[in-house]
């Protein structure tokens, strides 16, 4: 038995406390042999039926565990939290940091050497590699795969996307409320998260890019018997890292890092990504800001999947998928190390594309410098966020008139008003959808076009708030504003009529009032009362930290290696 490993700890002592741990573990019947010092493989899993994208997650269990007692290890699995991000109210990021808690405090509670992530809807990614990465065993993902390509009438559909394309088309007169109710069933066809490039295919794309998961895990789609092998494999692997010791932090380097914010702007990857990369950074201890950013801004958009282009990730994967985004931009990827034990360069070296009008060519992108651009300016002065390839290039320079939202309640009852002071220039601002003000900071940045101005023709505005938007959206919208208007950051102070200036060249997000009368507003201001008192929710709103920080709890930034010493019994 090896002394290294932690399982010797629970199930290698020969006293009350090791035959406790191995006895109450037999009676689902394991061997004897199973507590030889083996490497113990914890399949940490986020299935559920409150959560469709990871319904498929059961399946893909069974697939790590025949891989790990293939290769030698001991696979238990335990479930964790499941976000569910299509259902759950106020919003699913509120729960991310407590599912990374969960996920933390079971690795380390646990007699396991090495765990595999089962995730694949937004926060779930994130927040289980945030929870592992503050324990730093060795772990690998594997992601539940997108769903099927949506199909209505002969048409691909892409879910989210098509759907406030719809809906915008219904307030426009443009298609019957019975076409719009018909697409629902032939939307989400089969298990697996959205299959447009929505946060959980950018997520399951970019750990791949990071060398978090085996070659393939981003794009294959959920149902596809190559997911299940998948699955078997990378059981195979972990048992592997656990012999080498081959933890997340090293990996997760800081070159994998900017590999990440690279295959990003490619792919014409999800916002969201940016808050999730901050936050898991922080868990690492890896000095990453929104300045670091700036190494994708001028990288092409050579992805063509919805919402910044037109097809789906069951195309993409067809196409090559990641191992052929990766062999595009192998001149601008950092030397990083990755779940494999070698180099970056393995996840490409012998990757095709297969359609090139799906991947587009480095020399001959889709869309030149679409990587996600940081803007700043009194107005965001610790930064914001805007994605260029799904936004209008004639909004990217912008000067207009706000029209401001006070917080979401307003907007919903306010926004279809037919005498609403708004034209196609207005500026559409949102407050109080931060990660204290909501909280939680929902995907409602993408605020919708108002009826009078659907009605006339125009299909986006420029949008500013606090907030999120999903991955699946689309419009020229700028997201994160930090501070939060919630704890008096300068967008707490605009009023409708101001003048904003935006400028996505020059990086810059300007509130053209004098300072003066800001401060005369300022001392007017005091923010919403918190909308909870009591629970995590409470813990949230009171230790959160803004947007630009990764809106993790300012006291789980960080990791704690010790060495579980205190026995149970």
């Amino acid at each position: 038995m090896s002394k290294t490993r932690r399982n010797r700890n629970w199930y290698g002592m020969m006293d009350k406390d090791g035959f406790i741990r191995r006895s109450w573990m037999k009676n689902q019947g394991f061997p004897d042999h199973a507590f030889d010092g083996r490497p113990v493989i914890g399949i940490c899993n986020t299935w559920s039926e409150l959560t469709p994208c990871n319904s498929g997650l059961r399946d893909l269990a069974e697939a790590v565990k025949r891989g790990v007692w293939e290769a030698g290890g001991f696979p238990v699995e335990f479930p964790v939290m499941s976000l569910g991000e299509t259902q759950m109210k106020p919003t699913a990021m509120l729960f991310r940091n407590l599912l990374a808690m969960d996920v933390e405090e079971s690795i380390r509670a646990y007699g396991i050497d090495g765990a595999v992530l089962l995730g694949g809807c937004d926060k779930t990614t994130p927040g289980q590699l945030m929870g592992a990465a503050s324990v730093d065993l060795p772990t690998i993902v594997v992601s539940s795969g997108p769903m099927l390509n949506g199909k209505w009438k002969g048409k691909d559909l892409g879910s989210g996307t098509d759907v406030r394309k719809f809906a915008t088309a219904v307030k426009a007169g443009e298609m019957t409320l019975k076409d719009f109710m018909d697409t629902e069933s032939g939307m989400s066809r089969s298990k697996g998260v959205c299959m447009t490039m929505g946060t959980a295919s950018t997520m399951s794309s970019l750990v791949e890019a990071m060398g978090m998961a085996l070659p393939t895990n981003g794009a294959l789609p959920a149902v596809d018997a190559r997911r299940a092998a998948l699955a078997h494999m990378t059981g195979n692997r972990i048992v592997d890292m656990v012999k080498e010791d081959l933890k997340i932090s090293d990996i997760m380097t800081k070159e994998n890092f900017e590999n990440a914010i690279i295959a990003n702007a490619a792919l014409g990857g999800s916002t969201n990504a940016v808050v999730h990369l901050l936050a898991l950074a922080g868990r690492i201890g890896i000095d990453l800001s929104l300045d670091d950013f700036e190494v994708g801004t001028e990288i092409p958009l050579l992805v063509n999947c919805m919402p910044s282009g037109k097809y789906l990730m069951e195309d993409f994967c067809y196409a090559g998928g990641v191992p052929a985004v990766l062999q595009e931009l192998k001149d601008n990827l950092r030397s990083a190390k990755t779940v494999l034990g070698g180099d970056i360069s393995a996840y490409y070296e012998e990757a095709e594309c297969y359609n090139r009008d799906v991947i587009y060519s480095l020399p001959s992108p889709l869309k030149p410098a679409a990587g996600l651009r940081v803007l700043r300016g009194n107005l965001a002065p610790n930064g914001a966020i805007v994605k260029p390839s799904a936004a209008s290039d004639n909004l990217l320079e912008h000067t207009g008139p706000a029209y401001v939202f006070e917080n979401i309640e307003d907007l919903k009852a306010n926004i279809d008003r037919d005498d609403l002071p708004v034209n196609k220039d207005t500026i559409l601002v949102l407050k109080g959808c931060g990660p204290k003000g909501y909280p939680g900071m929902p995907e409602v940045g993408d605020m919708p076009i108002p009826a009078k101005l659907v009605k006339q023709g125009v299909r986006d505005m420029v949008r500013v708030s606090d907030a999120r938007m999903s991955g699946t959206a689309f419009g020229t919208v700028i997201l994160h504003v930090a501070p939060e208007a919630n704890v008096g950051g300068p967008l707490a102070l605009v009023e409708s009529g101001d003048m904003i200036c935006v400028s996505v060249s020059d990086g810059s997000l300007e509130l053209l009032v004098e300072e003066a009368v800001l401060e005369e507003r300022r001392k007017h201001w005091s923010p919403e009362p918190p909308h909870y008192e009591r629970g995590y929710a409470k813990l949230y709103i009171d230790t959160v930290l803004q947007a630009d920080k990764g809106a993790d709890l300012n006291f789980l930034v960080g990791k704690d290696t010790r060495p579980v010493t205190r026995e149970s019994h």
